[in-house]
């Protein structure tokens, strides 16, 4: 993405008061973040949700300030910048509704044709749980994943200790900028991640690692993968947010079972108990989950009617899947401006005419 770009939509994710949905709808309203800056007070104040204190916060030229500041950071830095309408941008996290609008990334990041899976846990990591990764990781190599995890201590630095000592593709997420390492102790690892894999981080610069950022990481966690597996937790912690917010973006969620009497088995137990997540005692069960082995002798598209006649609204929908490729329900109402309810109907009649089909996780793409 060209520096100018970049500039604009660094000066929309630094605006107070809009957040990530808010920004998107706005791009989506006006044509690019670009555009959100240009356009007309009277006209932003018809956009749902868009008040005059937003207004007001995009008007102000401290937001352009300080995009410039931190632009100069990133190209200083060779930091690769990923827009949420980028063809880079992770095709997982793209379909999450409050997914960043933008990522910021160091290494040799490639999610092209990847399987995706995150591995998330206590920092307070036990034998029982390091050597359930390193049989599962070494096991599950054959299928060439990107682990997905958070850098922090404990379950998380192991994965990605074990993903690198078997090859495999690893990314830390950050709740933090990319002008640190926390904790300190972990520089070696992300520099050695960086030769296969990376770091992501939707924080800019100067930005410390504050509690409520790592909430805000775990999200990213949760929606860059198809699958999330809790190894060990306590009944609270990190971890068991970071399976909730995957199973809000309708993703597989497994936990490791561990004894009643363990403590940093009881939030996998509960997670289990509550039907929250699929028990998980080895790869073959990942498999039997998410159809690993059988996908590729699943059929790929269904049959296309030829001539078929759609409606306006129908062939809205049809011509955004085609344009845009798998997209969220939650995306296709906010960009063909549905209602929910109007959108789903629609998709279920292009399904019926065979010219879209449904995936897991309320995702649709064009046939």
């Amino acid at each position: 993405m060209k520096s100018e770009h970049i500039l604009y939509y660094l000066a929309l994710q630094s605006a107070e008061g809009i957040g990530d949905i808010n920004a998107k709808k706005l791009i989506a309203k006006c044509g690019s973040a670009e555009a959100v800056f240009k356009e007309k007070s009277k006209n932003l104040e018809k956009i749902d949700g868009i008040g005059l204190k937003i207004i007001k916060t995009l008007q102000n030229s401290e937001q352009m300030h300080k995009a410039e500041a931190e632009l100069e950071f990133i190209n200083k830095n060779n930091i690769r910048v990923s827009a949420f309408l980028d063809n880079d941008y992770p095709e997982r996290l793209k379909h999450c509704i409050d997914g960043p609008i933008l990522l910021f990334q160091k290494g040799k990041i490639n999610f092209k044709k990847q399987r995706i899976i995150s591995i998330v846990g206590t920092r307070m990591i036990t034998n029982y749980g390091k050597s359930f990764l390193k049989e599962f990781i070494a096991d599950i190599k054959k299928y060439n994943p990107v682990i997905i995890s958070g850098l922090a201590y404990g379950i998380d630095v192991f994965a990605h200790q074990q993903a690198m000592e078997n090859n495999l593709q690893t990314i830390g997420v950050l709740a933090h900028g990319l002008d640190v390492v926390y904790p300190k102790i972990h520089q070696k690892e992300t520099e050695k991640m960086q030769e296969n894999g990376g770091l992501f981080t939707e924080f800019w610069s100067n930005t410390n690692p504050d509690r409520e950022n790592f909430v805000k990481r775990n999200r990213i966690v949760a929606g860059l993968s198809e699958a999330t597996i809790v190894v060990e937790s306590a009944s609270r912690g990190g971890s068991l947010i970071t399976a909730d917010i995957a199973n809000s973006y309708n993703r597989d969620v497994f936990a490791v079972p561990g004894r009643t009497t363990d403590q940093f088995s009881a939030g996998c137990n509960q997670l289990i108990k509550s039907n929250k997540a699929a028990l998980i005692n080895s790869v073959k069960d990942l498999e039997y989950i998410l159809n690993w082995e059988t996908e590729d002798k699943k059929p790929k598209n269904i049959q296309k009617q030829l001539f078929v006649e759609l409606s306006d609204d129908e062939q809205k929908i049809y011509d955004y899947l085609l344009k845009e490729g798998k997209q969220s329900l939650d995306l296709i109402a906010l960009y063909c401006e549905f209602p929910i309810q109007k959108t789903v109907t629609i998709l279920f009649n292009l399904e019926m005419k065979g010219v879209a089909k449904p995936l897991p996780g309320k995702i649709y793409e064009a046939v």
